[in-house]
């Protein structure tokens, strides 16, 4: 492909100055290179571009018409350069950006107009899923994940911590009492979250079998049953800590540290663009410090 630019180049330039030799000035090519690339084109199209004679060159029709759509194409070509470069200085284009579904919706999606007002030439393409999206393979310029992250080739920044809380309902309490240790959980009604806790729930060191009534993939709906007093949950603060404040869920002290996972920001390697180390610093500010969702919430040490 590099060859044929430069073929059409040479070509254009061919065109425009009716000489081998003042295109070959013009580009810093040898007369001899010059006649070499216009024989290539015209051994590659199979038809003649120019009629020679020893006073002068003139295009045939098939030349004119190459001519005319080397020159549109090589103006294309500048103009895609000079965006590109415009694009690794300036916050421009579209950001491909992944997030968990309900973390998405609860913190990603209010903080959206303040970046647009901040880079108004960036459009968000804003991804809203739970699974571990592949980043490379499926074109997202960012990701947004919850939990350890795995050996990859991927750019890692945390975030924030995200801690977890065991919760339930006041009625669910008092129907079915209230467990003070890990080991109690068998004998709740524990409503899983299907992409995380197919081993159980993990305190400390340690990780306790649990089984319940409801599985879902996603936290906000677990959370929304819990409420409604269908069994606990072990979920992050900032999808509970509403309803904790409000009364609905009552955060549980089993006598063991529930863990504290990074949110973290994912980038595919090698040279990012403005717009993706934009996003990113705006993310760093918004989370700097202790989470917001945190903030006056009472929970068991």
């Amino acid at each position: 492909m590099l060859d044929r630019v430069t073929g059409m180049q040479v070509f254009a330039r061919v065109a425009a100055l009716g000489s081998f030799s003042a295109a070959g000035r013009a580009l810093g090519l040898s007369q001899t290179g010059v006649t070499k690339h216009v024989a290539a084109l015209e051994a590659r199209l199979g038809t003649r571009l120019l009629h020679r004679s020893t006073r002068r060159l003139t295009l045939t029709e098939a030349g004119r018409a190459y001519g005319e759509a080397c020159e549109r194409i090589l103006a294309e070509i500048a103009e895609a350069e000079a965006v590109a470069g415009a694009e690794a200085v300036e916050a421009r284009g579209t950001l491909r950006l992944n997030v968990p579904l309900s973390f998405g919706v609860r913190e990603i999606a209010p903080a959206l107009a303040a970046f647009a007002a901040a880079h108004p030439a960036v459009s968000v393409e804003l991804g809203l899923n739970d699974r571990r999206v592949d980043l490379i393979e499926e074109g997202w310029d960012l990701a947004v994940r919850i939990g350890a992250l795995g050996d990859s080739s991927l750019i890692a920044r945390t975030l924030a911590p995200c801690r977890i809380a065991v919760c339930a309902a006041p009625d669910y309490l008092a129907r079915h009492g209230t467990p003070h240790r890990p080991e109690a959980l068998k004998e709740h009604n524990c409503l899983s979250y299907t992409l995380a806790d197919a081993g159980g729930w993990r305190f400390g060191d340690r990780t306790y079998a649990v089984s319940g009534n409801l599985r879902a993939p996603n936290g906000a709906a677990l959370v929304a049953a819990a409420i409604a007093g269908q069994g606990l949950v072990y979920q992050p603060t900032f999808l509970v800590g509403d309803a904790l404040r409000a009364g609905q869920l009552v955060a549980l002290d089993l006598g063991a540290p529930t863990p504290v996972l990074p949110i973290s920001a994912l980038m595919p390697p090698g040279r990012r663009p403005a717009k993706t180390r934009a996003f990113l610093a705006f993310l760093a500010r918004r989370f700097e410090g202790e989470p917001h969702w945190d903030r006056d919430l009472a929970l068991p040490a």
